[in-house]
């Protein structure tokens, strides 16, 4: 089985709603699928349009907080959804999963459990680094959405090649003004 890695989950969700805002329920079941959510849980009877509907609010209200490259600012955004979803965290192990932490009440639904399990990942990346190693790439036509928990100085682009697109660009704009 794949890796855990709900901070992956919550950045490529908030993307495919990013770029897809009216991502369907078969694109966003498939999306969680390969995040190691079951066929079970996914399935049109268990994950409706409705819930798919949830979800997707649930993501763009994340996008915020991955756009947020303040600490302070993030942490009281994370603290917040902490406190709208209004649970205890519990220890849990399900789907061949090894134990993990939710913060979703039980029968919550699909938005509340993104915004929980999303935030609870974010905090746990944040205390672990101590600063905010996520954000939505600085590149003029991106805006993508990564996490950047790698060493080195705080990431401002999804990707190598938004980075160099962006130097490239920089470059020929100083030599179309003289420099």
């Amino acid at each position: 089985m794949k890796g855990f890695d709900p901070a992956q989950r919550l950045i490529d969700l908030a993307n495919e709603v990013r770029t897809a805002p009216d991502a369907s329920r078969e694109a966003l079941a498939a999306l969680l699928a390969r995040h190691g959510e079951s066929e079970r849980d996914l399935a049109p009877g268990a994950f409706s349009e409705a819930d798919a509907a949830e979800l997707r609010a649930a993501a763009r209200r994340m996008g915020g907080v991955l756009a947020e490259p303040d600490a302070d600012r993030a942490a009281e955004a994370l603290n917040a959804l902490f406190d709208a979803c209004g649970a205890r965290p519990r220890l849990t192990r399900h789907g061949g999963h090894a134990w993990h932490l939710h913060v979703d009440r039980e029968g919550a639904g699909w938005g509340e459990w993104f915004l929980a399990s999303g935030a609870l990942a974010l905090a746990a990346v944040l205390t672990e680094y101590g600063r905010v190693t996520w954000g939505a790439c600085a590149a003029a036509r991106c805006g993508a959405y990564f996490l950047g928990t790698g060493p080195g100085s705080a990431r401002r682009y999804c990707s190598a090649a938004c980075a160099s697109r962006e130097r490239v660009a920089a470059h020929r704009r100083r030599q179309r003004a003289g420099r």
